[in-house]
């Protein structure tokens, strides 16, 4: 026992030590509210250093980092995460997790040692602020030069991200009530013309027969795109200059295509880590990501480096050089139709055309530079972790659970855990493990690159595998945004922390209680619900109410959602129609072929009522709603008819009832 001791005291003496004798880099970043006009339109940001994005740090592999952060916020509490950099558990800057939260007006000082180059970020941690404005890049150079860096004159770090001039906090509630605006205000939105006049109708119909939503290549409709926080950005360098970009994916929830006017980018480092270099045409970049690329800056002129958003809604451009302008090539905006197309596109890493579809990242390409092989006496354990998601309701998740549902996936120190990811969904996913560098099971062996972020690409599959070298409790999770919000979370947590040990999460910011209201005012009748919902409950209110004969039937109900295709509801029903009184009612729903619902429910007056109901997209904004209903004791109800969406509130509706007749009016969604 001494003898441990006395080598702990001597330990502690040599750490002591080594952080006398490094350099010590200070910096302190204000977070606070601006209001600024960024995309046409006078909103409330947040700024770091009154800063979109924040300022740079930079420091040398060895410094010890000493950050004080002040929240000058008025209500809301905020934090800092330091996004790939390997630093104590305690600084991770996680709050539902490891670091508390800042309260307004108050400060946290960070201090950790920078163990790696790199190129690096750092964002808040906190409900929706990255979307709002809190993000910055970091820059950690080596302690001695690497003679195998390839040669540059000059570099520049170069921030993306997108910005919408709507709160995050309404985009999430827009997403998690399924509308369908943002596909239509970007063009993207599938319909049964569209699909007829694209030439790809009988796909259509199979996708809709076998309940397969449209691919979502975006869920938000943005205002902006920018590189270091505007769309249009000049960076120095001379003609003939080998220029590196130290490129970071900053954006919320748009994956980039990068290109330039200038050639082929060099690809140097993903995600901080060198890699043998390679060319690469377009390079796709997950949220999270970084890559080091160079370019040379050819004569005659401002050339082009543009980053245009996957789903084609728009780009930022970084313009190198002076004189005459040459921009990047245009890339076509993907088809909506035609899923097989899209997914082939997916095979195709290097597109050998501007054409391709929607090439994948360049995972197949990278190299790590030097050895990254496991200990060889480490034992191995294999995790199978599929991607699951609803998009009608917004729930995302793994193997069908959201992390309030299932949190933990424990670990023991120094073993090897292999991951295999399968995405049963239709969208990107980029997932990031914090804490922890991961080898990319690429086909590469013991050269197998370093990340921390990997893209699982849509019905797509990735492996990576990670040392287990840490402790405490380390958050896992979708770098899309809203995802990660909508319960695509889980933690690893070591178990030497003991057995009965559980991480404090706080969840209170992951799909909580969300209210929405959508009401139909007609002519003839009126109906519409109101409720709150989250990822497996819904409590509301639905009503009915004919002005004929001044008729109404009021729902009082719960659903419980089981997964995509069944749920249960109960409730109590209040009614003045002829023949009728109030009764207690208790069924099941399920989505049947053609993205169609079925319900079914027993009273407790004996009466059975089943009914159908399917809105099918005629063009961009026209959609045919259709409603069939029979009661065993009241007979057919059924109603039909027209909605065109003329924003994201109101939609001009008409058709048919059954009990009702002709009606033509108004609907609303809130």
């Amino acid at each position: 026992m001494k003898i441990k001791l006395k080598f702990a005291v001597l330990i502690a003496a040599l750490a002591s030590t080594a952080i006398a004798q490094a350099a010590v880099v200070k910096y302190e970043l204000t977070i606070a509210e601006k209001t600024i006009s960024p995309a046409g339109q006078r909103v409330t940001a947040l700024m770091i250093n009154e800063s979109i994005p924040g300022p740079v740090l930079r420091f040398k592999v060895g410094d010890i980092a000493r950050i004080r952060v002040h929240n000058k916020l008025p209500k809301e509490k905020t934090l800092l995460h330091w996004h790939g950099l390997l630093v104590p558990n305690k600084e991770d800057g996680v709050p539902m997790l490891n670091t508390p939260a800042i309260p307004p007006g108050g400060f946290h000082d960070y201090e950790f040692e920078l163990k790696h180059a790199g190129t690096y970020w750092y964002h808040s941690h906190v409900g929706l602020q990255e979307q709002r404005g809190v993000y910055g890049g970091i820059v950690v150079e080596p302690a001695e030069a690497d003679p195998n860096e390839p040669a540059f004159e000059r570099e520049h770090v170069v921030l993306l991200s997108d910005w919408t001039n709507e709160h995050p906090d309404e985009v999430m509630r827009t997403l998690r009530r399924g509308d369908e605006w943002y596909a239509i205000r970007k063009g993207n939105q599938q319909s049964l013309w569209g699909a007829h006049r694209a030439g790809m109708l009988g796909d259509y119909l199979w996708n809709q027969w076998a309940n397969m939503p449209p691919m979502d290549i975006s869920d938000v409709a943005y205002d902006a795109f920018w590189a270091n926080g505007a769309p249009r950005t000049q960076l120095t360098g001379a003609t003939g200059e080998r220029v590196k970009l130290r490129l970071i994916n900053a954006s919320a929830a748009t994956y980039f295509y990068v290109h330039s006017a200038t050639g082929p980018l060099t690809v140097v480092a993903a995600d901080g880590m060198p890699v043998q270099p390679f060319t690469q045409r377009r390079l796709l970049m997950g949220m999270g990501e970084t890559y080091d690329v160079i370019v040379t800056v050819p004569e005659g002129g401002r050339y082009e480096v543009r980053a245009t958003a996957q789903d084609g809604s728009g780009h930022a451009s970084m313009f190198l050089g002076a004189g005459e302008q040459h921009l990047a090539k245009t890339i076509p905006k993907p088809k909506v139709y035609g899923m097989d197309w899209m997914l082939a596109g997916l095979d195709d890493p290097e597109p050998s055309s501007p054409e391709s579809a929607r090439p994948l990242a360049p995972y197949a390409r990278l190299r790590a530079r030097e050895s990254t092989a496991m200990p060889a006496d480490a034992p191995v354990r294999e995790l199978e972790l599929r991607l699951t998601g609803d998009m009608q309701r917004y729930v995302w998740s793994f193997n069908g659970k959201t992390v309030k549902e299932e949190s933990t996936i424990r670990i023991t120190r120094g073993e090897v855990l292999r991951l295999r990811f399968i995405n049963d969904t239709m969208m990107h996913h980029p997932l990031h493990l914090h804490g922890h560098f991961f080898r990319l099971l690429n086909g590469r062996g013991n050269f197998a690159p370093l990340k921390h972020t990997v893209d699982v690409p849509p019905m797509g599959k990735a492996a990576i595998e990670f040392l287990a070298n840490e402790q405490g409790d380390w958050v896992f999770h979708c770098h899309l945004l809203y995802h990660m919000k909508a319960g695509m979370t889980r933690v690893f947590s070591y178990t030497e922390q003991g057995p009965d040990h559980q991480p404090k999460l706080n969840l209170k910011h992951v799909n909580p209680w969300q209210f929405t209201l959508e009401g139909t005012a007609q002519s003839n009748f009126t109906e519409g619900s109101a409720g709150w919902f989250n990822d497996r409950h819904r409590v509301g209110v639905d009503w009915e109410h004919g002005f004929d004969e001044d008729e109404y039937e009021v729902d009082l109900s719960w659903k419980r959602y089981l997964n995509r295709d069944w749920s249960t509801v109960a409730g109590y029903r209040f009614t003045n129609e002829h023949g009728t009184r109030d009764r207690v009612f208790a069924g099941v729903q399920h989505r049947l072929p053609f993205l169609t619902y079925g319900t079914i429910t027993l009273d407790s007056e004996g009466d059975v009522r089943p009914g159908l109901s399917r809105e099918l997209q005629l063009t961009g904004r026209l959609s045919w709603v259709n409603e069939l209903e029979y009661d065993s004791r009241t007979e057919w109800e059924w109603n039909s008819g027209l909605q065109y969406r003329l924003n994201k509130r109101w939609s001009i509706t008409g058709g048919f009832h059954s009990d009702h007749s002709f009606g033509a009016g108004l609907n609303f969604q809130w």
